[in-house]
């Protein structure tokens, strides 16, 4: 909960200041040399909300995600998680990130580790978990994810969907207040993609914070509270699923929905 001082701030920049906010980005821009990739990106996410970013390639969709957690430094503009700014150079940055999953779509597996131990290590060198602590939970996330019999194996042993389901426990593991999926099912073969968005649907249906970027328009329909249409740097349009498909205001988004449907499909099984 933010302070009176900083409700006070918040509000003159006109953001909504229910307590339920978890993610704010304020006119956020990153560029790169002579490219201006993101040319003032605002929004924010609520606790429990859904939120699918789409766009075309090369419209900043995966800056906007890495700048929210600073793996890459924004130009400018802020970004809080809770009361606390991310861009703040101040910032205690590890403190922060423990506090936003990541899930990328290479997965990022250590391949040296067995999955129980990619999983547990996170709890146990960030959170200073105990091993037997640490094990429990990440035994846990496993299950939920459908890797109970895979703890064993090392991440070559398994299919990119199983990766990539690792890599949600992993993330699930530190407790975050959010979770960023950044195109979780494109490195994945067409049979594989159903198990992985079936645990996200699930992770939705339970509440968890998310922040997606996709292409696999049938979650994005189903799942999302609100898409995100990002091109060329900006959001150009946003709002609920139904509004986007069925009544968007540009042109340019019913044409994007159009071309993609067709292409990827719109079907969640």
């Amino acid at each position: 909960m933010f302070q009176v001082l900083k409700q006070k701030e918040m509000d003159l920049k006109g953001f909504d200041m229910s307590n339920n906010i978890i993610l704010r980005v304020e006119d956020l821009h990153k560029v790169y040399g002579a490219l201006e990739v993101l040319k003032g990106v605002t929004f924010s996410l609520s606790k429990g909300e859904s939120k699918v970013i789409i766009g075309p390639s090369g419209t900043g969709k995966s800056t906007l995600l890495r700048c929210i957690n600073r793996l890459t430094q924004p130009s400018s503009g802020r970004v809080w998680l809770d009361d606390v700014e991310v861009t703040d150079h101040k910032a205690n940055i590890n403190q922060i990130r423990a506090s936003i999953g990541m899930v990328f779509q290479d997965f990022n597996l250590f391949s040296h580790l067995q999955i129980l131990d990619n999983v547990r290590i996170g709890p146990m060198k960030v959170k200073g978990m105990s091993k037997e602590e640490a094990t429990k939970l990440a035994m846990e996330e496993l299950a939920n994810v459908g890797l109970a019999d895979k703890v064993k194996a090392y991440p070559a042993e398994l299919s990119g969907g199983q990766q990539q389901r690792a890599s949600i426990a992993r993330a699930l593991a530190m407790n975050p207040k959010l979770i960023l999926f950044d195109e979780p099912t494109s490195a994945l073969d067409p049979e594989l993609i159903g198990e992985v968005l079936t645990v996200m649907i699930n992770l939705a249906k339970d509440g968890m914070t998310m922040l997606v970027v996709s292409h696999e328009m049938g979650f994005a329909r189903s799942v999302a509270d609100e898409i995100i249409f990002l091109e060329n740097g900006v959001i150009l349009e946003e709002g609920p699923p139904n509004q986007l498909f069925l009544h968007p205001k540009h042109n340019r988004t019913a044409e994007f929905l159009h071309k993609i449907t067709e292409l990827y499909g719109e079907t969640v099984k």
